[in-house]
């Protein structure tokens, strides 16, 4: 059943020159849901990849791996945290908590395990970019503030670089959305990495090589 987001405020961030001329390129991971692994798009099309492409073309030697697995949880992504982030990668792109949200989970659900992640990478030394979400409204205001706040909470608390909602532009949008109503299409993945590539250049800036 589509469900449809309520539009999130936009945040201007200043992109950090490219890194140019590395003997190695940085090793990010994409890790979340099905929106990181590209439901219903080949791989081409995915968020990863077309995050790479996008980070490519203005100078910066990069690889984005697809760690996105359809229906996890934020408790799923936290189960499989060891190896879906290898030793050696330089940073990780978090985006999970959708699917606690559709399946009404309690927001402390979601809100422990992200950090819990968040933690655990820190304990390895691999820095984290947050990508939040927002709760569709049926679910009530209060779900919705508990649920929508868990995400600049963490981000404040552990310092990181917060993109407030993944779907920013897309949600809602049944042109950039497959029939589900929930799915980016390939021109809503190209969005969505149009939109979030000034954040994520704010978080390549913050890493160390």
């Amino acid at each position: 059943m589509a469900i449809i987001f309520a539009c999130a405020a936009l945040f201007s961030l200043s992109a950090a020159p490219p890194v140019r001329a590395q003997s190695a390129p940085i090793r990010l991971v994409a890790l979340g849901d099905s929106l990181s692994a590209g439901y219903g798009l080949p791989n081409e099309a995915a968020f990863p990849m077309a995050l790479e492409r996008a980070l490519k073309a203005k100078g910066y030697n990069v690889e984005v791996a697809n760690a996105g697995v359809s229906g996890d949880t934020a408790s799923g992504g936290l189960d499989r945290i060891d190896w879906s982030v290898p030793d050696g990668t330089d940073g990780v792109i978090l985006e999970l908590g959708a699917n606690d949200m559709l399946r009404g989970l309690d927001p402390s659900v979601p809100r422990k395990a992200i950090e819990t992640i968040v933690e655990r990478l820190k304990a390895r030394n691999i820095p984290v970019m947050l990508a939040g979400m927002v709760a569709s409204r049926n679910l009530g205001p209060d779900y919705a503030q508990k649920f929508d706040q868990l995400y600049p909470d963490i981000a404040k608390k552990h310092g990181l670089v917060l993109y407030p909602f993944f779907l920013d532009g897309v949600a809602g949008d049944a042109s950039l959305n497959l029939q589900d109503g929930l799915h980016p299409t390939a021109k809503g993945i190209e969005i969505i990495v149009a939109r979030i590539l000034p954040t994520v250049e704010t978080f390549l800036a913050t890493l160390k090589r």
